[in-house]
């Protein structure tokens, strides 16, 4: 590793900080309820930064969130907030949210367990999820990057009020069109305000046409890694290793 590492909040404890110095860092897109996937990405010595949107679409939502209670439990990694997560975790608390067949059937399957800790064991695990993490010059975000990020911590939890950063990271950028495809219109004018030097791994918008995670340089000298390969849909899960960050 180069340099030293700083990190935002929240802190990350000394067991994890020696494993990103001896082991770097396994970078994982989207997951998406593709249990079997997201297996074989933490099968790894490395610290794992998962980029937010466990569940939903993919045939088992449940796997997928007992294996990031337990990689939250041994310290072996960590999830940035997505916004299939926020929407999660706002319904297991009772909140209102727009009716969504793939997040009802991410709610069957977790009351089908039949137990009352598991649910409140994943609303606090999302609820204490950073929105963003920064490891020197690297950004791991859901949706997108906000020049807020680069002096400020993400909020002690991204499930309540919205800020414009918040927005960012979990929503990415945004017009009021609809596309074809029933998802709003997406932006990526915020590549190029990402400063020179750094690099953003970001989920959420896919991308990519060949397999491969998608690279964009912004005008700045800046670059964003766009990480959802469509795991859980008709795509796969995209993971990368860093040595060096």
């Amino acid at each position: 590793m180069k340099g030293h590492l700083i990190f935002t909040v929240p802190t990350l404890s000394e067991a994890i900080l020696n494993r990103i110095k001896k082991f770097g860092v396994r970078v994982v897109g989207d997951v998406h309820g593709d249990s079997n996937a997201f297996k074989h990405a933490l099968a790894t010595e490395r610290y794992i930064i998962q980029l937010g949107d466990l569940t939903d679409y993919g045939p088992d939502n449940v796997g997928v969130l007992k294996q990031i209670l337990q990689l939250l439990k041994t310290e072996r990694g960590m999830f940035v907030l997505g916004n299939h997560d926020r929407k999660l975790a706002r319904s297991l608390a009772g909140r209102q949210v727009r009716p969504d067949k793939a997040l009802e059937k991410t709610l069957e399957e977790i009351f089908a367990l039949g137990s009352q800790e598991f649910p409140y064991q994943i609303h606090n695990a999302i609820e204490q999820a950073p929105a963003w993490q920064r490891i020197n010059q690297t950004f791991f975000i859901h949706g997108g990057f906000h020049s807020f990020m680069l002096t400020n911590p993400p909020p002690k939890t991204g499930i309540n009020k919205i800020s414009a950063a918040l927005a960012r990271a979990l929503f990415g950028e945004v017009t009021n069109k609809i596309q074809p495809d029933g998802y709003p219109e997406r932006l990526l004018n915020w590549v190029d305000r990402i400063p020179e030097d750094i690099t953003v791994y970001v989920g959420h918008d896919r991308r990519s046409t060949d397999g491969r995670p998608w690279v964009k340089e912004g005008r700045l000298g800046g670059k964003a890694i766009f990480m959802d390969l469509g795991a859980g849909k008709d795509g796969h899960l995209a993971w990368v290793d860093l040595d060096e960050l």
